[in-house]
């Protein structure tokens, strides 16, 4: 059979050229206008390469806003957000995986459903809920309302299912403890969808906008997407190399954490997605 001739691989690579320009241009403009003065980010024609006011852009801005107090709120609620989602969801995950109980399908039906209710149905009873517990203003307030999603222990439990039952039969004629056999043996074999899992949650929980906004009103407190968003409020002047430094601050632990679990991502989702 005769293989796509030089026209069609070369029309191939030039979709995929355009397609990888058109999809960076925007992050690599966000680091260029990071670089830039407000002068300079709107003068025509627009300017493609870094200059040097990177460091005055961020001095400016940790001047108007709490922006590292920000920063280091939203570090501590997505890591910790995203360490007890992950043992959570691999615990739940195991035991839909492996254990036989009266209720287990109807139960995992149930932790299904709650995935197609959307989350904005949930917002006005658990603002009441968390206000009466006295949590606003609260790092707790946004992490424990999310942990252990429906999606986390459907994604696990796929994964855990490949994991051959008699390697855990024979530990427990070995003598060891459920517990025991969850963190020696389940967790070392699920490193893969563990970290693809990781990824998405930290993400999930570092780009949260909504719910921050509405239990986090006291500005020491709030998040950095929260935080980058006031500051092009209506009716106040906006400085956009300010805007543009701190995005650039809130993308760098995202891709700092991508590119230290990308090798086990791809497999991790790969492995969620054909096992059953």
């Amino acid at each position: 059979m005769k293989g796509p001739s030089f026209i069609t691989k070369s029309a191939g690579y030039l979709f995929l050229i355009i397609v990888t320009i058109v999809s960076v241009y925007p992050f690599y403009w966000m680091f260029v206008g990071s670089t830039l003065s407000d002068g300079d980010i709107f003068q025509s024609p627009p300017r493609f390469f870094p200059s040097v006011e990177f460091m005055n852009n961020i001095t400016e801005l940790a001047a108007t806003a709490p922006i590292w107090r920000a920063l280091g709120n939203s570090l501590l609620i997505s890591v910790v957000f995203t360490i007890a989602t992950l043992y959570l969801c691999a615990i739940a995950g195991y035991t839909f995986a492996k254990f036989e109980f009266k209720g287990k399908n109807v139960m995992f039906g149930l932790v299904l459903i709650t995935m197609m209710l959307p989350h904005q149905v949930t917002l006005i009873p658990l603002f009441k809920m968390v206000i009466g517990f006295g949590w606003q203003n609260q790092p707790q307030a946004v992490i424990l309302p999310a942990l252990a999603n429906a999606f986390g222990v459907f994604f696990m439990r796929q994964n855990m299912m490949s994991i051959p039952t008699e390697m855990i039969e024979a530990a427990r004629i070995d003598g060891a403890i459920e517990l025991s056999i969850f963190h020696k043996i389940i967790l070392p074999t699920s490193l893969p969808p563990l970290a693809a899992l990781g990824i998405l949650s930290f993400i999930q929980q570092w780009g949260n906008y909504l719910w921050p906004l509405i239990i986090l009103q006291d500005r020491e407190s709030t998040t950095l997407p929260v935080l980058l968003s006031q500051l092009v409020a209506p009716g106040q002047v906006v400085y956009y190399g300010q805007v543009l430094a701190g995005t650039v601050i809130s993308i760098v632990p995202v891709l700092i954490l991508f590119l230290l679990l990308q090798k086990y991502f791809i497999s991790g989702i790969y492995g969620g997605s054909v096992k059953g």
